[in-house]
């Protein structure tokens, strides 16, 4: 009995690993059937987001909601960041960013909004400010001056992409559950962070989020839309798993508080140093309470 659920498990692995990989690559005739899948394939894929166990509020002993940044210069974060160039790779390869912004614009992302608490909805619409820049020259300026028609030329559009993603800000919940007892973690939320585009490419500019996304409601679509594996490219991860599984470094910049959840620049202002060691002393105050539960 234990052999055979030890074999049927192995398959199940290797039917779970296939599905990963460039679909059809090696049956492929011509370059337009790479990754496409037959239907067969699809029914038998049944490629879902792993659901969420429910969650009692009367287990939760502790809880405690952080926002962190997640700074993609950090080499461990490269796999947000990357690919921004997309006119000479695949289409299945992706940045989080494209991932994110196509979503929204073809609706499979229904809802973002204004901030991390989710209060406020907004439209892509909404965000166009904060996403282009349209400036006319000098010349043009000019042109308008003396009663012509501005001419196309003298119009500079600027779109924040891919590229000018500069962090991520994440919120998060870590709670205690006692029907377990253990510490957990589920991601409640992400935002894209950019400089203003108004000065993007100036000295002056600072970095905002452009939107939030509740976590939630985008999980099928970071499911389906897969990031590369520098271990085993047969094997790619998806977003989904990547950020669920907390393969990012990130640290926290706020947590909920009774002054407002102000951010920790707010009190420890003009030193990197002790913002960081304040990020870490909150990370150790969250993990030692799983800890002490076990201490007498």
């Amino acid at each position: 009995m234990n052999l055979k659920s030890l074999i049927l498990t192995v398959l199940c692995v290797f039917a779970v690993n296939s599905s990963f990989a460039q679909a059809n690559i090696l049956n492929a005739k011509s370059p337009d059937e790479i990754g496409v899948k037959t239907d067969a394939q699809i029914a038998l894929d049944n490629d879902k987001p792993l659901e969420y166990g429910y969650v009692d509020d009367r287990d939760i002993l502790y809880s405690r909601i952080i926002w962190e940044k997640i700074v993609l210069d950090e080499r461990v974060n490269f796999s947000l960041y990357y690919p921004i160039d997309t006119n000479n790779i695949g289409r299945d390869r992706r940045s989080l960013f494209d991932v994110l912004m196509t979503s929204v614009k073809n609706g499979d992302i229904e809802h973002i909004y204004d901030d991390s608490y989710f209060t406020s909805k907004r439209t892509l619409k909404d965000i166009e400010a904060a996403l282009t820049l349209i400036d006319t020259t000098e010349l043009g300026i000019e042109q308008i001056n003396a009663g012509e028609e501005l001419s196309p030329e003298y119009i500079n559009r600027r779109d924040i992409t891919a590229a000018d993603i500069a962090e991520y800000h994440v919120k998060g919940i870590w709670y205690f559950d006692k029907r377990l007892g253990e510490l957990r973690y589920r991601l409640l939320g992400i935002a894209p962070v950019s400089p203003d585009v108004n000065f993007i490419d100036t000295d002056e500019s600072d970095l905002v989020p452009l939107f939030w996304v509740f976590f939630p409601d985008a999980r099928e679509v970071l499911h389906k839309a897969k990031v590369f594996n520098g271990k085993n490219s047969a094997i790619p991860l998806s977003f989904d798993h990547l950020l669920n599984s907390r393969r990012f470094n990130g640290y926290i910049f706020r947590e909920e508080n009774v002054q407002g959840d102000r951010a920790v620049n707010e009190y420890i202002s003009n030193n990197a140093l002790m913002q960081l060691l304040e990020s870490d002393r909150i990370k150790e105050k969250i993990r030692d309470f799983e800890q002490d539960m076990w201490s007498y």
